[in-house]
């Protein structure tokens, strides 16, 4: 433990007393502070601008004055998606993705408004979050550090001197990976312990034990691919005679994993299972509510064999003997038929999407940067899981607010004919009050894990490879 001490203490100190070394890592670290400002204000200004929308269409909605509840079923309600505290680290797919979906009888609309639909082309080169400054900078720097780790003291004559004075080729590996770990936990442990400060004061001091598990494990998971990342440059760099055929193997690595892979694990999972275009996705749902009829027209085969069933049911010959209003009832039906047709075409279009970002989280056992992109995305609740959850939620919601305003029409709409005493076609606007707000819930750490398991297993299989690594590879190494 000792050798280990020194020579991982001496790799710490070099590092820093390297001039380039440490310009690039004060550069690196004012890039940090940047980005933790920059997710810092993109929270609060697009929460606030959320909540304040929201409160809009809550005031709106509980304004409207009497009226039949089926056209307050069409006046519809705008949904808005939360922004997750720990999002401000990884924004993820929050800017593709939209904030807003209008929920309506009848018929499910997508989410709408995204950032990326108001912003100029250049978010296509993607935005400077903390999270993307630790998984792609990060590494680069590391690389830098550790490609001259061995290969340096192999060129200098002092390999040999080292390896007589008794210290291992495990001592050594491992005593320059530590080093380096050293350096890039300078870096990260001050960010972390400010990104739980603003995680705090955007939670309003009061931290939940779902967020605090949330982000431990984001701590950890990140401690972990730095670990993988010093191992990979220390490894590179033993099996080169050169540091600068280790330096330009790393460079190689880094831009595979970084740039090539992502774009080509995307693009497989796109041509494997290709999704339908949004006309074809809506032209098949059309197509399936054509053949199960139109609740609107009272002709209609279909609703004309349900009214004749429920005629049949209550033993009466026309609609203004029933009980309730038919109108209402008739509605709920087709309500029911319709959300059963659209929950079954957009669970299909889910899985298709599932399926392509398979590839991605498979890709993850060949390449540690897809493994921490996902499972970082996935713990700040800015990754398409919870997009999809989003979505579910409101259909949920609209479904609620649909079949709650047909109860209001068949319990309070009149079914007498026009001449007789009947109710007014309208109801009290205070009914509109028993309808609930919107309001997106996160789903818990252990959802999140559940469907991380994979992505979490291989950043695992990546650290148990690279420690494997570094504790036999001195068999070969001997031998260069």
């Amino acid at each position: 433990m000792k050798t280990l001490f020194i020579i991982s203490c001496r790799t710490w100190k070099t590092a820093f007393q390297n001039r380039a070394t440490l310009i690039l890592t004060i550069i690196l670290g004012l890039a940090l502070g940047v980005a933790t400002l920059i997710g810092w204000q993109n929270f609060n200004i697009q929460q606030a601008q959320r909540l304040k929308y929201k409160e809009i269409v809550r005031q709106k909605w509980l304004s409207k004055p009497d009226k039949h509840p089926h056209r307050m079923a069409h006046y519809g309600y705008l949904a808005f998606r939360d922004k997750h505290e720990l999002s401000f680290f990884d924004f993820g797919i929050e800017s593709f993705a939209g904030v807003s979906i209008f929920l309506e009888a009848h018929k499910q609309n997508t989410v709408n408004f995204s950032e990326a639909g108001f912003s100029n082309g250049m978010l296509r080169f993607g935005e400077m979050s903390v999270a993307m400054v630790l998984q792609l900078l990060v590494p680069l720097l590391i690389f830098f550090l550790g490609y001259n780790s061995i290969s340096a003291e192999r060129e200098a004559g002092t390999l040999k001197i080292l390896l007589c004075q008794g210290v291992s080729w495990r001592e050594l590996l491992s005593g320059k990976v530590l080093g380096i770990i050293g350096v890039s936990f300078s870096l990260f442990i001050p960010v972390i312990l400010l990104t739980i400060v603003l995680w705090a004061a955007l939670s309003n001091w009061q931290v939940s034990a779902d967020a605090a598990i949330r982000l431990c494990l984001l701590i950890s998971a990140y401690a972990v691919y730095f670990i993988i990342c010093s191992g990979i440059a220390v490894l590179v760099s033993a099996f080169h005679q050169s540091s600068k055929a280790a330096l330009t193997t790393l460079l190689v690595l880094w831009v595979v994993f970084t740039i090539v892979m992502p774009r080509i694990t995307q693009a497989i999972g796109v041509k494997v299972y290709p999704s339908p275009s949004k006309i074809e996705f809506t032209a098949a749902i059309a197509s399936d509510l054509q053949k199960q009829g139109d609740s609107h027209n009272p002709d209609d085969p279909h609703y004309a064999q349900f009214k004749a069933d429920v005629l049949k049911k209550y033993k009466v010959d026309e609609v203004q003997k029933l009980p309730f209003n038919y109108g209402g009832y008739v509605m709920a039906e087709g309500e029911r038929i319709s959300a059963g047709i659209y929950n079954q075409h957009q669970g299909e279009l889910n899985k298709i999407y599932e399926a392509q970002n398979s590839f991605a989280v498979a890709a993850g056992y060949f390449n540690p940067f897809l493994a921490i992109k996902n499972l970082s995305m996935a713990l700040t609740a800015s990754d398409f899981n919870t997009y999809m959850d989003f979505q579910q939620q409101a259909e949920a919601y609209r479904y609620q607010l649909a079949q709650h305003m047909n109860q209001l029409q068949i319990e309070k709409i009149s079914n007498k004919k026009h001449g007789e005493k009947e109710k007014a076609a309208s109801i009290s606007h205070t009914h509109w009050a028993e309808q609930p707000d919107f309001q997106y819930v996160f789903k818990p750490v252990s959802w999140v894990i559940a469907g991380q398991m994979s992505t979490m297993l291989s950043l695992l299989c990546w650290f148990a490879v690279v420690v494997a690594a570094l504790a036999i590879s001195s068999r070969w190494i001997k031998t260069l």
